[in-house]
């Protein structure tokens, strides 16, 4: 059964492009809970030559989820070439992917575990005018981390961390970005939006526009329930130039290379992308094969160029051990997949 209609079903991932795939799994296997592979593949990234200087480059990828629920991390490695270095000193609002936003419950708890795993603190926490705590973490491979209180879950386990709750997202015109995310991708609830002053992780007051958008409702789609509720953060600092995090640098270069969305109707989404402005500038049209899960997936770029990739999953492994695999385009596109079908992903979980 497949949807010509577009649903937006949650964050499926967010990409990080690392140095050393092994290292950088095995800490967040540990810090965040990532430890459940969906797909671990080696492979040319033949589709990406646009964002990889018009050459075929070769790369090691593993997305990996937390089963407490939220979005993965897609963990990203070149395997031809040396990545290159972000620019120094991340900053509030910089253009592009600056933070992701990992969800909690208890905000204190995973300060104290963060801190313990060697995670940077770069704030204390403080109250959003959402009703919601937050602070901010640097990993060891200078990547930017939002914590955040969030009530939207699919399962509990020991781990203080739960998966991808979304991105913050540095902008150049706030309102331009924020049709782009709202009225095309889906992300249509306000949550908040202020014009105020933050005092960043460098001590410094700086001024800004931001709105945190969300989804409405529960998830649909087959792993809706697993992705959870998720955001986007829009952020346009104020009299300042900030700087564009991947300026002359490729996809796949070490930090936040994309947010990718879990959808259904693709064709449609295209159309509605194109019809506001927005052309795909990937398109792997038919289904794509990640070895173990495969799908179609698609990329835009916001008005900044920050990279928002699209799947549209076609089969998913289940149980790998037992070759169980799920061809999802046999089913209602809207209806979540029953909670012990996708429990049963844990029984992969890589245990260190």
């Amino acid at each position: 059964m497949t949807n010509s209609h577009f649903q937006l079903n949650g964050i499926q991932q967010i990409g990080i492009g690392v140095s050393d795939l092994e290292v950088a799994w095995k800490w967040y296997r540990k810090a965040f809970g990532m430890d459940v592979p969906v797909f671990q593949d080696k492979a040319e990234a033949v589709l990406m030559k646009k964002y990889t200087g018009d050459r075929v480059h070769s790369r090691h990828a593993v997305l990996a989820m937390n089963m407490q629920g939220g979005g993965g991390f897609e963990i990203w490695q070149f395997t031809s070439r040396t990545p290159s270095s972000q620019p120094p000193q991340i900053r509030f609002g910089d253009l592009g992917i600056f933070a992701a936003k990992i969800r909690t419950r208890n905000i204190s708890e995973s300060l104290a575990w963060l801190k313990a795993e060697g995670a940077q603190i770069l704030t204390p926490p403080s109250l959003q005018p959402d009703g919601k705590a937050r602070f901010f973490v640097e990993d060891p491979f200078q990547n930017v981390f939002e914590v955040r209180e969030c009530d939207s879950w699919f399962s509990e386990n020991n781990h203080p961390l739960g998966g991808v709750l979304g991105v913050c997202i540095g902008v150049s015109d706030l309102e331009k970005a924020k049709k782009l995310y709202s009225e095309v991708l889906g992300f249509d609830q306000v949550k908040f939006e202020e014009a105020n002053e933050i005092e960043d992780w460098s001590g410094k007051k700086i001024p800004v526009k931001r709105v945190l958008l969300s989804m409405k409702g529960n998830n649909p789609g087959a792993f809706g329930a697993l992705l959870c509720q998720a955001q986007i953060e829009l952020v346009q600092v104020v009299d300042q130039t900030p700087k564009r995090l991947f300026e002359n640098r490729y996809w796949g270069d070490l930090g936040f290379i994309h947010c990718c969305l879990d959808v259904n109707g693709m064709d449609e989404l295209k159309t509605k992308a194109q019809s506001n402005g927005y052309t795909f500038t990937v398109d792997s049209q038919d289904s794509f094969d990640m070895g173990k899960a495969a799908g179609r997936f698609c990329y835009l770029e916001d008005p900044d160029r920050t990279l928002i990739e699209m799947v549209e999953t076609h089969k998913v492994p289940i149980l790998e051990k037992l070759n169980w695999f799920l061809d999802l385009r046999k089913r209602n596109p809207r209806k979540n997949l029953p909670g012990f079908m996708v429990k049963m992903m844990a029984l992969n979980r890589v245990r260190d």
